[in-house]
């Protein structure tokens, strides 16, 4: 249930900041996939800030 759930959050997460991105002033030299491939890091390293939550290893 929970895997589901935080697979659902970052779905949603991504579509809303490629969404928003596409309105902003972005260099043509990372548009597209290479701002994905950014996007995808940063929130990767967000989420495992989460890691250490919940009293387990």
């Amino acid at each position: 249930l929970g895997g589901g759930l935080g697979f659902t959050l970052a779905l949603v997460l991504m579509a809303s900041l490629r969404e928003r991105l596409q309105l902003a002033n972005v260099p043509t030299l990372v548009q597209g996939t290479a701002l994905s491939l950014i996007l995808a890091g940063l929130l990767s390293l967000a989420f495992m800030g989460f890691g250490g939550m919940g009293g387990g290893e």
